[in-house]
């Protein structure tokens, strides 16, 4: 159990905010099916680069953030992505970042390779001529959609409009022929620009290594890629140490280490909270089903804490871990996600794996490493007969259990892709079923307490 007197997790630590969103980035990571580290590596080539064409300390600032936050509005687009492919939208996000768009021939080449795989014949005929006919529209609505979300989750966190700008215009292109706006040239902010090629150089170089990164980078000057970065590019990878940074073992710390020394900002409690609740948005857009989940929880969660007399403080801790339970579900294809029908057992496990992505992504920081535990947990049962680890009631903290039934309240209550909402009435009926076995009684006699203070 976890006692109430032990020392709460606090935003007192000396803790910045690089340190925060750069942990929490392993999320955006997985929402875009790319390997684990991304974002950071990222923002080591691109502060490289920005160094090497002399931004100053705010420019700096900027661009460090940008490239970290850049991915922030990618689950946005996840639902639409696959109601277009009709199929798993981690491996088209992953593989389509490898493909030039000026180029119609490889173009279509991702697309035959990539739409309806494993469905009939006359489902992918018919959904490849939708495609080619509106390609373009798509491809705008899709691109525009995850940048204004990513800008406008960016400003939620505080920071300047130069983040979102940076954010805004990640896809747009030396050349023109870029989205959502065609901008061109310098019209384009200097860290988008610099952004778009530190994308394009991680993903090749996690691909197919480090030749292939210069040969690529060097092709798609003057379309893609401002010259003049491609060029400060091209001297910062001969810097010693420039690719060993790249290395897995303690990126973290060496994203943090390069942060602008003059803008590190200490965070405390309210930022905290507004960190939560922006990345609650993030994994919530994931799917249409799931829209305002996070949020929820968090505010049941809260008032079934409250009725069981928690400390105040413990309560905000706690609703925390509530708005980042699922952070792990952007680890889930909508293919899963989004699926009508029962799913197969391939499916389940893949559903059930959210649970261990949430704790390993909130336990890389110290100030979540209970937090971790107590959220990632929320689907185990009192019987024991819950994931990911399949512990029992003795070995589920009373913070876990009342994430659980708040989770479960709102998951019945809501609309699912196989089923319309369940009225509260009905839906509480079906939990006293599960009184003991999978829901604390204590909790749930909270929840029921609580129902007309929520509005129910």
């Amino acid at each position: 159990m976890s006692p109430f007197d032990m020392p709460l997790p606090a935003a007192k630590q000396e803790l910045s905010l690089s340190a925060i969103i750069g942990a929490l980035s392993y999320a955006l990571d997985l929402t875009e099916g790319l390997p684990a580290g991304h974002s950071l590596r990222c923002c080591w080539i691109g502060i490289h680069v920005g160094e090497q064409l002399g931004m100053d300390n705010e420019a700096l600032s900027h661009l460090y953030y940008t490239l970290l936050l850049k991915d922030a509005g990618c689950s946005s687009n996840a639902a639409r992505l696959f109601e277009l492919y009709g199929t798993d939208d981690h491996q088209v996000k992953r593989d389509f970042k490898q493909v030039d768009t000026d180029s119609m021939l490889r173009l279509g080449r991702f697309v035959l390779s990539h739409v309806g795989v494993g469905k009939s014949l006359h489902e992918r005929v018919s959904r490849i001529l939708k495609l080619a006919q509106n390609g373009e529209e798509f491809a705008t609505e899709l691109i525009t959609t995850r940048c204004e979300r990513g800008a406008r989750i960016s400003l939620q966190l505080g920071f300047d409009e130069e983040v979102a700008a940076g954010i805004r215009c990640l896809d747009e292109h030396w050349n023109g022929r870029g989205k959502p706006a065609r901008l061109a040239g310098e019209a384009i902010p200097l860290a988008s620009r610099i952004a778009l090629l530190a994308q394009v150089v991680e993903v090749f170089h996690s691909a197919e290594g480090q030749a292939h990164v210069v040969k690529e980078v060097r092709r798609r000057a003057g379309s893609w890629f401002d010259p003049a970065v491609v060029d400060a590019f091209l001297q910062a990878q001969q810097e010693p140490g420039f690719w060993e940074g790249l290395d897995d073992t303690g990126l973290q710390s060496r994203i943090a280490a390069i942060e602008p020394a003059s803008k590190v900002v200490r965070i405390d409690e309210d930022r905290l909270d507004t960190i939560a609740e922006a990345f609650a948005q993030v994994v919530d857009a994931k799917s249409h089903y799931t829209y305002g989940h996070s949020a929820q929880v968090a505010t049941y969660t809260e008032a079934v804490a409250t009725r069981l007399a928690l400390p105040a403080g413990r309560v905000r801790w706690l609703r925390r871990g509530a708005l980042l339970h699922d952070i792990g579900k952007l680890g889930v294809s909508n293919a899963v996600l989004d699926k009508p029908g029962r799913l197969e057992a391939d499916e389940w496990a893949h559903v059930q794996a959210h649970a261990t992505y949430s704790e390993q992504i909130l336990s890389r920081l110290d100030i979540f490493s209970e937090l971790a535990f107590v959220a990632a947990a929320h689907h185990e049962r009192l019987d024991g007969k819950g994931y990911p680890r399949g512990i029992a009631a003795d070995q589920i903290p009373l913070e876990t259990r009342i994430i659980t039934v708040a989770d479960i309240f709102d998951a019945i209550t809501a609309e699912r892709p196989y089923r319309g909402p369940i009225p509260v009435v009905d839906a509480i009926a079906m939990m006293e079923k599960e009184r003991g076995a999978a829901i604390d009684g204590g909790c749930l006699d909270a929840l029921k307490q609580a129902l007309p203070e929520l509005g129910f």
